[in-house]
């Protein structure tokens, strides 16, 4: 039996190219600090919006884990007004919370997209935040296209990373775990589904390297691209 309070962790799944890809949304494929502009607009410092996507997700992790979780758009709405020292009318909070559905892409989003869909691989897009406005930031830049479908954790009231949201979302993509990939650019996420029993892996554009931290990643690279690219070298 495992310590009270501590998930289980599920056998390693092995260093395999999976058969069905779960990606990531925000950070990974849209660029979040396109949001910067909107604090610039209503007011604030550029430099708080890195802290405001960052007190989102930490709250958000930490009502999963106590209990209680709300919708991430109330979540990101009371970490917003945390940052910005509750200064922000109603009018200023929603043009901020509004651009998440008008993010740009990373440049290395498409070309990746374009290897799965060559190498006949279905991709989900996985994330905690609402599934309509991850759907208009996907069509938006014209990425859904590729896409077999897209999933929210909201639907089971989590925030990622436990591992409920990846067998969860395996089970509605209808792939085992083991044959299923994560690919993300938070070392987190990564170590959640590599948990969870999944294929792990990580872009590091956003942290630079694999924090000792985490489980290892399964492939490692710095672009999206690439890390599809060893993603499809693994063997059979």
């Amino acid at each position: 039996m495992g310590e009270p309070g501590v998930a289980t962790e599920r056998v390693r799944a092995a260093d395999r190219r999976p058969r069905v890809v779960l990606l990531d949304v925000f950070e990974t494929v849209l660029r979040v600090d396109a949001l910067r502009g909107r604090f610039v607009d209503v007011g604030r410092p550029e430099h708080e919006c890195d802290l405001f996507f960052a007190r989102t997700l930490r709250d958000g992790m930490a009502l999963t884990l106590a209990g209680g979780v709300r919708p991430f758009e109330e979540v990101a709405r009371a970490a917003l007004r945390t940052t910005t020292g509750h200064t922000l009318s109603e009018f200023a909070l929603d043009h901020v919370i509004e651009g998440f559905a008008e993010l740009p892409p990373h440049e290395d989003a498409e070309p990746a997209l374009m290897a799965l869909a060559r190498a006949r691989i279905p991709v989900y897009a996985l994330t905690h935040g609402p599934a309509a406005v991850a759907r208009q930031a996907l069509d938006g830049v014209g990425l859904r296209t590729y896409m077999r479908g897209l999933l929210s954790s909201e639907e089971i009231h989590s925030f990622k990373p436990p591992g409920r949201v990846y067998t969860w979302a395996c089970q509605r993509a209808d792939t085992p775990a083991d044959r299923t990939a994560l690919i993300a650019v938070h070392s987190w996420d990564v170590h959640g589904a590599v948990r969870a029993g999944l294929v792990g892996a990580m872009a590091t554009r956003l942290e630079g390297r694999v924090p000792d931290t985490i489980a290892r990643p399964h492939v490692v690279a710095e672009r999206l691209d690439d890390v599809v690219k060893r993603l499809l070298d693994l063997p059979s």
